[in-house]
């Protein structure tokens, strides 16, 4: 996509006019940053299997194997910077007197680029927490020390993201819930939309009303049911929508 090309007078109107805005963000925003997917020809899925390192039981199996990936992981994400898609939504964030951030990427590119409302659905890798006493810890305390960290209560230290089979946060999937209810416009970024409850959010947004747009380098499940499809890197498309709403 070129700069402003197949930015409509209707998508910016309905930005002009709008209350309410939620950017819903996925793997492939962070992707352009740097960050591997987990789905992708590249994603780290292709080489570890999801059951030996990102549940629970792996974990207490095999604790030593599951902080050795997440290590390295935290230290890629480290090296990482926002692109100008991320510094985009914060200046939207900005410019909305209501917008908000729901993100399905743990890897807090979203306030490192300035956005300060973000629903972090599935945790946060720059997060970590004791499983018995439930003290936080950074990742500079955990990369520290022991290959498996524990608390001084004796408790092992686990990374603060969503591990499969384990709920969403409550509070941030309530918060998103409502944001997307709310939305007079919502951008669908990077996302495949085949992992759910989340996936679900823009068909809420839309049954509320909302005018959805949705920014991915290829059609998904959603294409045909959002009001517009930009298909391209979000780095590039969300300041051509940034410059042209200004």
């Amino acid at each position: 996509m070129k700069s402003s090309e197949n930015i409509s007078d209707q998508l910016v109107s309905a930005f002009r006019t709008a209350q309410h805005v939620v950017a819903f963000t996925g793997a492939g925003m962070s992707a352009e940053s740097g960050v591997p997917t987990f789905r992708g020809d590249d994603g780290i899925w292709k080489t570890f299997k999801p059951e030996e390192l990102a549940n629970l039981n792996a974990f207490m199996r095999n604790p030593a194997l599951v902080w050795e990936w997440y290590a390295a992981r935290k230290k890629v994400i480290a090296e990482v910077q926002p692109n100008p898609g991320h510094y985009a939504l914060a200046e939207m964030e900005r410019k909305f007197s209501s917008f908000a951030v729901i993100t399905q990427n743990i890897d807090n590119l979203h306030r490192r680029a300035g956005n300060k409302n973000v629903f972090e659905l599935h945790g946060n890798i720059e997060r970590n927490y004791c499983m018995k006493c439930g003290t936080n810890f950074t990742n500079e305390y955990v990369l520290a020390g022991a290959a498996v960290p524990q608390c001084t209560c004796g408790g092992m230290i686990r990374p603060d993201v969503v591990w499969f089979g384990e709920m969403l946060p409550e509070d941030e999937w309530e918060g998103a819930i409502r944001a997307c209810r709310s939305a007079d416009v919502l951008l669908s970024v990077g996302t495949s939309g085949v992992v759910y409850p989340a996936a679900s959010l823009p068909q809420t947004a839309k049954l509320a009303g909302a005018y959805v747009i949705e920014i991915n380098p290829e059609p998904t499940s959603l294409s045909s049911h959002a009001d517009v499809f930009l298909q391209g890197k979000s780095g590039e498309i969300l300041p051509a929508i940034l410059a042209a709403i200004r």
